[in-house]
């Protein structure tokens, strides 16, 4: 059981504000797979699943592990493994998991554990690349692809999909138009092929914002769901998912010259009073907002951080501020405060969220 103080609470209703603004983005035949890898963000998969699975059409999950704890938590919805490995292909059929296969190794290697078991039309999908270059087939491998499917009825592509690479970036509008246009050949050349049609993606989170013409069968919304759009503008529309608090686990007395934390970074000029709070680097907060960089609210007043962040604990200057030991701490419970944090930090909103450890208590509300 998870007794820590440090708590992150999951805003459920703005959770459903954001997958219900961009439902009104879509037409009202596409179909919805949210993203629920690294934990949700940094929150909880198997809360946020279960309290979105009737509410999409699919899941995605980055590695096998991550399908395993949903489905072990009961969750029935589709789960798409982005990137599963040959040696967990076995596991991902147990648990009735669908593979993205990327590239032939992988494909030739699950049809021939589906040719053993033997499966029937087991669902898999496939991974184009359109110019990421991470994963992916090349368009060229098409007629291979077509080859290998039409020798077997183990399985069946349940989709075929792809990545934008810059869906954010308005100055990279071609490049992304030209990806769209390289999927609309390649999945051209499935429904010309096959005799049935496979569901087809490529957009993300701001791809449905910025090319919602490009919708084809189903989008992929990942950053959206937990508050951030790709601007400032599209983010003001969304909510704040994340709520990150803590408490006051000891309030000292600094007199002039003494210091405070690790290399003695922080050094007070006069009578000071800091707080000590139970959240360190090893909960996520980087050690970047340290020495007045970063701050956190106390009864509604900014407590800048003093000294450097330590592995557990961090100290903030509490000198006018009403407060005592045991008072409530918010770290972060919007979206400024969260890009703050990923400014400071040099970094952007997902890994300030995903950086959240999984020693943090995490509740649904």
């Amino acid at each position: 059981m998870n007794n820590h103080v440090t708590v992150l609470e999951i805003d459920s209703k703005a959770l459903e504000h954001n997958l219900n603004y961009f439902k009104q983005k879509l037409k009202s035949e596409t179909k919805i797979l949210a993203v629920v890898k690294a934990f949700g963000y940094g929150s909880d998969s198997v809360q946020i699943a279960k309290f979105l699975e009737k509410k999409v059409d699919y899941l995605a999950v980055a590695y096998t592990t991550e399908g395993i704890a949903l489905r072990d938590a009961g969750i029935k919805t589709p789960i798409l493994v982005l990137h599963p490995q040959i040696q967990n292909l076995q596991t991902i059929v147990d648990y009735r998991l669908e593979p993205n296969l990327y590239s032939f190794k992988i494909l030739e290697a699950f049809l021939s554990l589906a040719d053993r078991v033997p499966l029937i039309n087991y669902p898999i999908h496939l991974k184009f690349n359109t110019g990421l270059n991470r994963l992916g087939f090349w368009y060229t491998d098409i007629p291979k692809i077509l080859s290998c499917l039409k020798k077997t009825t183990h399985v069946k592509v349940e989709s075929v999909f792809s990545h934008l690479a810059a869906s954010e970036d308005l100055e990279e509008q071609d490049f992304t138009v030209n990806q769209i246009n390289s999927f609309t050949y390649i999945s051209q050349q499935f429904y010309n092929h096959l005799d049935y049609k496979p569901t087809l993606h490529i957009l993300n989170t701001s791809g449905i914002i910025n090319y919602p013409k490009a919708q084809y069968d189903m989008v992929r919304l990942g950053i959206g769901l937990y508050g951030f759009g790709n601007d400032y503008k599209e983010t003001s529309q969304l909510k704040n998912t994340h709520n990150l608090t803590s408490i006051i686990s000891q309030i000292n007395l600094i007199d002039p010259g003494e210091t405070v934390g690790y290399n003695r970074a922080f050094v007070a000029k006069s009578p000071s009073k800091s707080a000590t709070i139970p959240i360190g680097h090893a909960d996520g907060l980087s050690r970047r907002l340290g020495n007045k960089k970063g701050y956190v609210i106390i009864n509604n007043k900014k407590a800048p951080i003093i000294g450097n962040v330590c592995m557990d604990m961090i100290m903030v200057d509490v000198t006018k501020i009403d407060c005592k030991e045991g008072d409530k701490v918010i770290v972060f419970n919007n979206q400024e405060m969260i890009q703050n944090i990923a400014d400071i930090s040099e970094t952007i909103p997902y890994e300030t969220l995903t950086s959240i450890s999984q020693r943090v208590k995490k509740t649904l509300k």
